[in-house]
């Protein structure tokens, strides 16, 4: 990586006067951000803060394509690899480790770059989502599960709409999780997710870069990289997630190929049939993502990644923090 940089600007950050900078750099999974904020961080004297719900999971390598222990070598990484896979870090809770991270990185004079695919975890920083502060009610949880597997992830989602009308358009149907996150902070508040969510952007200025590929040549990509990822050990990574007791039903193991190599372990599901499956998941995961870029856009400067020139994107950083607001 650091062979290929043609230049390194080593940016110090202006902490007075002006609202301090943070860049944003999103895509969906498997389009090279990982690459590419490491070369821009190590050109603008950046720390990377990561914005991705998997890759908070330790014990969770190979799946989550985390950066490789030499790429965190290279610039200081935060929010990756710190929680166990049973633990249950709610958006609030990243929220707050976030913008803490952020403030951190102004406070030394280095530009954050906010980096990752999940849009949730993005939006939430930038637009300035208020959350309720409402603790997890497991036993509610699992009443609405219950709910799920005896009728349908639908039928929970009616339950939403008639609870919280605006909640229900924002939250798919199939994300049968968020739906029960809603149900449960309505049952105990009494009031409206929707209605709580307000918003507070923060005081930082914020330039927003997206990373884009034609899913013609996307697909195939992400399909080679499962491919280099079983071959990595992701079969033994799995199998090591279950030794150590972490239930396939976690949270944590619904993330791509997770669940589908524990049903190849544990329900003797064939390998082929279950990389396919986990191929097919990630193509769905990618169209969600471009949905949500979309529905959240807040001034996004799309690049085609096959166009990338990072000498350029480096100064139209450094231009953008000496413009005014």
């Amino acid at each position: 990586m650091a062979a290929g940089i043609r230049s390194l600007i080593m940016l110090r950050m202006p902490l007075t006067g002006k609202a301090p900078p943070l860049l944003i750099l999103l895509g969906p999974t498997g389009v090279g951000k990982t690459e590419l904020a490491i070369d821009l961080a190590l050109r603008l004297n950046g720390e990377i803060v990561g914005a991705d719900s998997r890759q908070i999971y330790r014990y969770m390598d190979i799946g989550t394509a985390k950066p490789t222990p030499e790429q965190r070598t290279l610039v200081p990484h935060h929010l990756i690899d710190f929680v166990a896979p049973d633990s249950n870090l709610s958006l609030a809770e990243y929220q707050d480790l976030a913008y803490r991270c952020i403030d951190d990185s102004h406070a030394k004079g280095k530009l954050p770059l906010l980096v990752g695919g999940t849009g949730q975890y993005i939006t939430a920083i930038e637009e300035g989502w208020s959350i309720p502060r409402v603790p997890p009610d497991q036993e509610l949880r699992a009443e609405l599960e219950a709910f799920v597997a005896a009728h349908s992830a639908g039928a929970l989602h009616e339950k939403l709409r008639q609870a919280d009308p605006l909640a229900a358009e924002r939250i798919h149907p199939n994300n049968y999780r968020r739906v029960i996150r809603a149900l449960e902070v309505h049952r105990l508040t009494g009031q409206a997710i929707s209605k709580l969510q307000e918003k507070k952007p923060p005081p930082y200025k914020i330039l927003r870069l997206g990373l884009r590929l034609d899913r013609a040549i996307l697909y195939p990509r992400v399909d080679a990289r499962f491919d280099r990822m079983i071959e990595a050990g992701f079969v033994r990574e799995v199998q090591n997630l279950l030794n150590l007791g972490f239930d396939r039903d976690l949270p944590a193991m619904s993330g791509l190929g997770y669940l589908e190599i524990a049903e190849h372990l544990l329900d003797d599901a064939p390998l082929a049939a279950a990389i396919e499956r986990g191929k097919f998941s990630t193509h769905d995961f990618i169209r969600r993502q471009d949905v949500w870029f979309r529905g959240h856009d807040n001034g996004i400067l799309w690049h085609n990644v096959e166009e990338i020139d990072a000498d350029f994107l480096a100064k139209t950083v450094t231009d953008w923090i000496g413009q005014d607001p």
